[in-house]
């Protein structure tokens, strides 16, 4: 488990998620991005909450592990999102040749 703070706030955070979140986070700063993500979080007083980060260039957060014994809270889905993102934006994008035709509708329709 990790306390992360972001802002003047902290919350705890399972190791998984906190990494994939500090991870993210730089990820997204360095490609001049902003991404939100909410994950599920254990608030100061306890209560199981989902807290939505805002993160981008600039953004303060920090993670640091904790002796916390409460069980980490489920963010399987949430780790699984900033995976797919970075992929995605991380693989090449694939270019068209000039022999393949252009989509039969761009949703453009006759503007250019």
């Amino acid at each position: 488990m990790k306390l992360v703070t972001y802002s003047d706030k902290s919350v705890l955070l399972g190791d998984e998620a906190a990494d994939y979140l500090v991870r993210f986070a730089a990820f997204i700063a360095d490609k001049g991005r902003a991404e939100a993500i909410s994950l599920n979080v254990i608030a100061s007083d306890g209560e199981l909450i989902v807290t939505s980060f805002v993160l981008g260039a600039g953004i303060s957060l920090m993670a640091e592990s904790t002796l916390s014994p409460l069980p980490e809270p489920e963010n399987g889905e949430g780790v699984e999102y900033m995976n797919e993102k970075m992929e995605m934006l991380t693989a090449p994008s694939r270019a068209v040749s000039a022999s393949e035709p252009w989509p039969a509708d761009d949703g453009l329709g006759d503007v250019l």
